[in-house]
């Protein structure tokens, strides 16, 4: 892995865990809502790393070259297709994290 996809999923990763630790009051729907796009963001993280070695090899074509910013492109252009597979119903990581975050904050 690249420093830069690195880096960028601790980021959403940290992100991801700062947002679920926020206070969570019982009854209220924008709570819900929030663990629930915590989880959904969890699974897209992890769709885009999955993704990652799939497009690590690939060269790119001219007139485009390549180099750095074809790498850092790739890297966000992976992270944009974990999200839409998340988006279109991803693979049921966020439910089960969903789930997992309401048992832990006590949210029924």
């Amino acid at each position: 892995m690249s420093a830069v996809s690195d880096s960028t999923f601790t980021l959403q990763a940290q992100n991801a865990l700062a947002q679920s630790q926020s206070s969570v009051s019982l009854g209220n729907a924008k709570t819900i809502q929030q663990a629930r796009k915590v989880a959904e963001d969890f699974e897209a993280v992890f769709i885009g790393q999955m993704l990652q070695p799939m497009f690590k090899n690939l060269g790119a074509e001219k007139p485009f070259g390549g180099g750095q910013s074809e790498s850092m492109w790739r890297s966000m252009q992976v992270d944009e297709f974990g999200k839409a597979i998340t988006k279109a119903g991803g693979i049921g990581i966020a439910d089960q994290v969903f789930r997992e975050i309401l048992k832990t904050q006590e949210i029924q």
